[in-house]
Parts: structure tokens; sequence; C-alpha cells
């Protein structure tokens, strides 16, 4: 093969390879973003804007988690039954303690970090599969929150707890997006800025090699669901909020919506590979198709195949790229 057959675009196929790697799903919400604009005017409104963030902000917050778990080569799918507990916790410490927003916030996050430390332990040094210890902890989560709750869902009236869902800073940055925007800054510098996220992708990408480097292994893989346990809390705090009730039903399916904005955005099953900006994209991009699509009035039904037919893409592309680079 000539030169010129080996150029795509001006580029040789490793630079192209490269190049749809880093920002093809950036090209991606661009045009999805321009074809909305363009197909549907109300689209372009500051307040769809904020209402694009409001609708991906629980998701965001638990893909920032899910992000980490992966990369070091799990699962988690726990965090859905998660939101739950949390939910009906929040409600409960109410009635316990007579409005206190403070542990009401502060206590479900420390529970549903425990579970993600219980995720880790089992996983890391008993080595059970991620897939196995995740489907019975949301099990479990699930069934405390229905236990605790009764299985009936309770109003929560106390207004500074609800503003964390619904108030917006200067009249326009609601607090939801505003604390998605801060954790996915706080997981940036975790994962591309520090050793501890060295050794995440180190453990993701070859479990042997980092060990004979010396990285402690383990304790890197259940750190990593300790983060999606921390990260569960504070989004079912914010989801709790946005509803103004305790609910042990809400969180169905959230576990697949942040495991879709990571892969989506860049995150190898494989693990080892990922980006903290790739999956804040793939996070906008699930909400984008929410979002459009409901304008359009197209069926929600579509909304969960055009998802899944671009988690099938992005795996593909995701194993196009590695394939290039062996």
């Amino acid at each position: 093969m000539g030169p010129k057959q080996n150029r795509i675009l001006g580029m040789d196929r490793a630079d192209f390879t490269l190049f749809l790697k880093r920002y093809g799903i950036v090209f991606i919400m661009l045009i999805m973003v321009a074809a909305l604009a363009v197909s549907v005017p109300s689209f372009r409104t500051l307040n769809n804007a904020v209402s694009i963030m409001l609708q991906v902000a629980t998701n965001g917050i638990l893909a920032m988690g899910m992000v980490f778990v992966i990369t070091a080569g799990g699962i988690d799918l726990s965090v859905g039954p998660l939101l739950a507990l949390t939910s009906v916790m929040c409600g409960q410490i109410f009635d316990w303690q007579h409005g206190n927003v403070f542990l009401a916030c502060l206590i479900p996050v420390l529970v549903t970090t425990l579970f993600g430390l219980i995720n880790g332990f089992l996983i890391a040094y008993f080595n059970i599969f991620p897939f196995v210890v995740t489907l019975a902890t949301q099990l479990v989560a699930r069934g405390l929150a229905y236990l605790i709750s009764g299985g009936y869902q309770k109003p929560i009236t106390n207004l500074s707890f609800i503003s964390i869902g619904t108030q917006r800073i200067f009249g326009i940055l609601p607090i939801p997006g505003i604390v998605l925007i801060l954790v996915t800054i706080l997981m940036y510098i975790l994962l591309h800025h520090t050793k501890f996220g060295r050794y995440i992708y180190a453990t993701g990408g070859n479990i042997n090699a980092a060990k004979a480097s010396g990285v402690n292994v383990m304790s890197v893989r259940m750190m990593s669901f300790v983060l999606s346990g921390f990260c569960a809390g504070v989004a079912g705090v914010i989801l709790t909020a946005r509803v103004s009730a305790a609910m042990p039903s809400i969180g169905t399916g959230y576990e697949g919506d942040a495991i879709a904005a990571c892969v989506i955005g860049g995150t190898s099953f494989a693990g080892g590979i990922s980006t903290i900006p790739g999956t804040f994209v793939g996070i906008i991009i699930i909400g984008l198709i929410y979002n459009g699509m409901n304008m359009l009035q197209i069926s929600t039904y579509w909304q969960t195949i055009t998802k899944g037919l671009l988690i099938i893409g992005a795996v593909m592309l995701d194993m196009y790229v590695n394939k290039r680079r062996k």
C-alpha cells in the first residue's frame, strides 16, 4: 500500500486512529447539538440548557464514581439501589432528628460509602467477581430500602433540604449541576494528577505488572468501589431533594446510565483506559438523547434503543482503536 493510500484526511492511519479516539465522541456531541438546535428552536434556550444539566446531574455523579471502578477492571451494579437506600434514610433521619439537614445528608453518604467499602473488600481480598458481589449488594440495598420504608414513599417538606435539588444560584445555575461540576473537577484531579490515579490505570491495564511494580492492587481496587459508593450517596441526596420525597423505588436502571456514560465517553471495559472529560461528554450525550427526543416527541422506547446503539458503537470504536495499537 502506497503512502497516499495509507492516509486519511491528510493524516496517516495511526494519527487518524488517535484523533478518532481522543475527539470522536466530542464531534458526535457537537453534531447532536447542531441537529437539535436546527430542528427544535426551543432547544436553544437557556432554560433548556439548565434542564439538561438537572437531568444529567444524578447519573453524572454516579458515572464519576463508576469510571474509577471500570478503569480498575471492575463493575458496580449496586449504585442504583444505593440511591433508593439514601432516599429512605434521608426521610427517616428527618423523622428522628426533626429537620437536621446536615445529618440527613451526611449519614446516608457514609452508609453508601460503607457499602462501597464492603464491595471492594469482598472483591479485592476474596477475589470474587465484581459482577457477582455488586449484584448481591444491589439486592441487599434495595431490600433494606423497602424494609426501612415499609414499602411506602414519604414526602419531605424541609425547605432547606429541598433547595439542594431545586435552588438556582444567581437564578441560573442549579445546585445539582454545580455539584456535578465540582465532583467532576475533583475526580479529574484524582484520576489524572495523583499517584492513586496512576495506580488505578496500572491495576486495570495489567494487574500482574502493577503487582510487580509494587502497587497494592487490593487497596486500589477497594478504594475504587469506596469512591463509587460515595458518589452514589451524593447523587442519592441530590435526587431525593429534587423529588422532595423518600422513595424506596427510585434509582431503578440508573446504574445502566452511569455505565453507558463511561463507555460512550471512551472508558474501556477491559480496564486501564478512561478519561474524566470523556465521561463528562458521555453524560451530556445521554442527556441530549433524553432531552432532544422528548422535544421531538419521540417515544421513550426509541431513547433506550438509541442509547443501546451508542454503547455498541462506542465499544466497537474502542476495539478498533485497541486493535490498531497492537
